[in-house]
């Protein structure tokens, strides 16, 4: 398969009926932030096996002649199409925007990310480049029937406990790749703990406000106890060696519930010094990550939009804390020899301006983060851009530039998709595949 086309593919949209169809004289488009861009062939690979392609309501598509001008796209004769953007599979990280073109009166579009995307060669291509060499979340990895009947016979056999049942919810509805993987017994196993939170994060993606766009998943409405944490984790981490992690996307804020999570750690660890304990979470208590460290914590990933203080505010809308805490907590487990990762999302043309690349740069000269995982934002890219960056953030210098400067000022930095295990018998923690 080639790595990159060897022409530029043709521009893509969706017809009346929702088909896909490419255009016969323009080429694939793009944006970085709110700039019109013709993409690299560098940029573009074929798209991942597991991605998905949407099509955008109320937005017209965009191509670009021989010329390389920005032509909006009507569909035979004259008549309306609408744009078409790739959602590209895990282990995969955006380069480039889909561009379009917004009519009166669009929606905003759902939480997920919107890469470009394109056609040729008789394939999709899509701007990005595979961030993670990690098999956890490919497709295919399991038969339908197979992860059907596991979850079905863990449910009848801990029907008592909760959680167990939540994730059951969480495999059979949702396909929650980590679920899955939990009743698999492989890799990461996600240990949902808070219904409650103290930010309100424009993007989150399990509690929306109402008339917004709806979440892609429910979140957690109760506090599991101690016992029915440490018996999920305990038994997976004994199985895989792999990790077991507090703060997932159908839960709240996980150091709210600190008492609990301390409890379940040290139930964890008596029973197996296997594998990794790590928490997502929005580091925004420090006194919490202090203890849960001390109590047995192996790994934290802090998510975070960006390193500069008003960008942060603006995203996470916090309630009694600020990046100041964030910092402090990525300090305080690097004070106790912890690895931390930054679950960093990622938006071509403001991830890569100057002044995030900076920021950033700083943080981690600061305090020091071992990893980076680029995730893509999931959100509308026009809604994160009019609400979130406190001003136009000027020009990007492409997500492989900004990449490629990261490893060259820190060369101890990794960098991936994932939450790596910290042990060679789950895997190499420094796993990363260059652009």
């Amino acid at each position: 398969m080639k790595k990159h086309p060897s022409r530029m593919p043709l521009a893509v949209f969706a017809d009346a009926n929702g088909e896909i169809r490419e255009s016969r004289h323009l080429t694939m488009a793009a944006r970085s932030g709110r700039e019109f861009v013709v993409p690299s062939l560098e940029d573009l690979i074929p798209l991942p096996e597991g991605s998905e392609l949407f099509v955008l309501p109320g937005r017209l598509p965009v191509g670009a002649d021989r010329r390389g001008n920005r032509v909006i796209m009507d569909g035979p004769g004259g008549a309306t199409v609408q744009a078409v953007a790739a959602f590209m599979a895990p282990a995969h990280t955006a380069t480039l925007l889909a561009d379009f073109e917004k009519t009166e009166g669009a929606p905003t579009l759902p939480l997920f990310a919107y890469a470009a995307v394109g056609w040729g060669d008789g394939r999709f291509w899509a701007a990005g480049f595979r961030s993670d060499p990690d098999p956890r979340q490919e497709p295919g990895r399991y038969h339908p029937r197979d992860i059907e009947r596991n979850t079905m016979k863990r449910l009848r056999e801990m029907k008592k406990n909760r959680l167990v049942q939540h994730l059951g919810k969480c495999c059979l509805t949702y396909a929650c790749p980590a679920a899955v993987n939990y009743f698999m017994d492989r890799y990461e196993a996600p240990l949902p703990s808070s219904p409650a939170c103290n930010a309100n994060c424009v993007g989150c993606i399990s509690l929306q406000e109402s008339g917004c766009c709806p979440s892609t998943q429910e979140r957690i409405t109760f506090t599991p106890s101690p016992e029915e944490i440490a018996e999920v984790a305990a038994a997976h981490l004994s199985r895989t060696g792999h990790v077991a992690s507090f703060g997932q996307g159908c839960e709240g804020e996980p150091l709210l519930a600190v008492d609990t999570i301390e409890a379940a750690i040290r139930r964890i660890r008596k029973k197996t010094a296997r594998g990794t304990i790590n928490l997502n979470s929005n580091a925004s208590r420090p006194e919490a990550v202090a203890r849960l460290a001390a109590a047995g914590l192996d790994s934290i990933r802090v998510s975070m939009n960006s390193a500069r203080a008003d960008c942060h505010r603006r995203y996470y809308r916090p309630r009694g804390f600020s990046l100041a805490e964030v910092k402090e907590s990525i300090k305080l487990m690097k004070r106790d020899k912890k690895f931390v990762s930054l679950n960093y999302f990622i938006l071509p043309g403001f991830t890569d301006t100057e002044a995030e690349y900076e920021a950033l740069a700083a943080l981690v000269a600061d305090c020091g983060p071992d990893f980076i995982q680029l995730r893509n934002l999931n959100m509308d890219p026009d809604r994160y851009l009019d609400e979130v960056a406190p001003e136009e953030p000027g020009p990007g210098m492409g997500i492989r530039k900004w990449l490629a400067r990261l490893k060259k000022e820190f060369p101890g930095l990794g960098f991936g998709y994932f939450n790596p295990p910290l042990n060679q018998e789950a895997g190499d923690r420094k796993q990363e595949t260059d652009p």
